[in-house]
């Protein structure tokens, strides 16, 4: 499996980069927009990658991080999307604009992008919705802090930021401290949330 390259950015395009590896073997990557961003007009650069095999063929997806990448795994589980869709949505939103979509059952925002309809976007949000949730139930690391105790309504809110990559202590801290400013709706509050962070 690649997981990952570095190397000669030899050519890009917003849908593609060529990368070519110390080794000397060019790799054509399909990239996210962040992952274009990340390497545009850069000699240099490097890419988390994705491999997909498939009777007709093989392909590489690249990717700006490894939460990124993770992402996308989570959105290509999803019955009816796959890597190229993934792909788009993560071109058309970053990792963080998905999660707090799905965090804030954000159908519209979702369907924005290009491609996507609504029963899809009401799929990926349903289906994981329930995997954070699954995720979230999982014993805590250890050495980890006890997470401070937060409201069944402020789930969706630590959920997002979960997603982004904070533990679940950091966001119900990051969540206390956004009401306590006066946030009210989970946009808001979100907002505040990683401000503070």
């Amino acid at each position: 499996m690649i997981g990952f390259l570095k190397g000669k950015i030899l050519s890009l395009t917003p849908e593609t980069a060529l990368i070519e590896t110390a080794s000397g073997v060019g790799f054509e990557v399909l990239v996210t927009g962040t992952a274009y961003n990340s390497l545009a007009g850069k000699k240099e650069g490097e890419v988390f990658t994705y491999l997909q095999v498939r009777e007709d063929g093989v392909s590489l997806f690249g990717f700006s991080s490894i939460e990124e990448k993770e992402m996308f795994l989570k959105l290509v589980s999803v019955s009816g999307v796959g890597p190229k869709m993934g792909i788009a949505i993560l071109s058309g939103m970053n990792a963080g604009e998905v999660a707090t979509a799905i965090a804030t059952n954000d159908v519209k925002r979702l369907s924005t992008v290009k491609g996507m309809g609504k029963k899809t976007a009401e799929r990926i949000i349903l289906e994981l919705r329930e995997k954070v949730s699954a995720d979230l139930s999982a014993s805590p690391v250890s050495g980890e802090p006890v997470p401070v105790r937060i409201s069944s309504g402020d789930e969706d809110a630590v959920v997002a930021l979960m997603t982004l990559g904070f533990t679940r202590a950091e966001s119900a801290k990051a969540i206390s401290r956004a009401k306590d400013a006066g946030a009210k709706d989970i946009e808001d509050i979100i907002r505040l949330a990683l401000q503070g962070m």
